[in-house]
């Protein structure tokens, strides 16, 4: 037996003390990231302002909320305004316009590149570069580049060269302020991502709208699980002409894959309204059918 070593009493209480303290903090720590991470929704739904009033306007927040929608994407500009969201009284209108209505930003898009087109004029490549500032300061995480009209990149080589090019330049800004870059075209998935290795930044993915997709042959079904929750950074929900889930997509099943890579971020509803029907009962339908297949909670 060895010598007994006395000890104090009164520090052996006090370290007792100290660790039932940690380890409440600890656990009470976990727990509240569990409930965190719990509450934490996996899909949010929006829509984009040209589908559903005038662009970049304060006013098109106030239908989104008579809609029932969680965001709304806004135009970076307009052809009226192409400086659009860089103008800080136009920025400030739609913040004020947000905060409310409770309709938030869910992310930006520049529909004026499918007019003039990013391949081929140099404007835009300030419009873009002045976009990745404007999502930062209204804290949103994507900005979409659209690639259709005038801006169409499928059978352009050269084309899809300059616009490597330019976001080659632009990344590096992009990634910095945590913004991504969303690309929108006709373009394959496969092809897609050849513009992006190319460019070789993790702040440029694909923004996927399953119905330019299968409008342009592509099958979604493969295209989905192809590009994973990795390389989609944003979606469109759309038909041309039908509401959802009249039209001919099978968004069961796109949910189904959705689910299955995991993806977790915002839906935009684009489009999706027959002729002449009311925007605003059109768009309380689409998203009443989407709350059937999605958790938007």
């Amino acid at each position: 037996m060895g010598e007994l070593v006395k000890r104090n009493p009164m520090k052996t209480q006090f370290n007792r003390r100290n660790a039932l303290k940690t380890t409440a903090l600890l656990l009470g720590a976990g727990l509240a990231g569990n409930l965190t991470a719990k509450a934490k929704p996996r899909f949010r739904l929006g829509a984009c302002d040209w589908s559903i009033g005038p662009r970049l306007n304060p006013e098109t927040f106030d239908i989104a909320k008579t809609i029932g929608l969680q965001g709304l994407q806004v135009s970076y500009n307009t052809k009226e305004d192409e400086a659009g969201l860089s103008v800080p009284a136009t920025l400030q209108g739609i913040k004020d316009a947000a905060k409310r209505t409770g309709i938030v930003v869910s992310s930006l898009g520049i529909g004026e590149l499918n007019r003039v087109p990013y391949k081929s004029e140099p404007r835009t490549e300030e419009w873009v570069w002045n976009s990745v500032d404007a999502a930062k300061a209204l804290g949103v995480k994507v900005v979409l580049l659209a690639f259709f009209s005038n801006g169409e990149l499928r059978d352009d080589e050269a084309g899809q060269k300059m616009v490597i090019e330019r976001l080659k330049k632009v990344a590096p800004h992009a990634e910095k302020q945590g913004i991504t870059l969303g690309i929108e075209s006709y373009l394959s998935a496969r092809d897609h991502l050849k513009i992006i290795d190319a460019v070789g930044s993790k702040a440029v993915k694909v923004y996927y709208d399953s119905r330019n997709a299968a409008d342009a042959g592509h099958d979604i079904f493969e295209e989905i699980p192809f590009l994973g929750n990795d390389m989609i950074c944003e979606l469109h929900m759309k038909e041309n002409g039908f509401r959802l889930g009249e039209g001919t997509i099978d968004w069961p099943r796109v949910e189904a894959l959705l689910k299955k890579i995991n993806y977790r971020g915002w839906m935009q509803i684009e489009g999706a309204t027959p002729k002449g029907a009311n925007v605003v009962k059109t768009y309380q339908h689409n998203r009443r059918y989407l709350e059937s297949l999605f958790d938007f909670a």
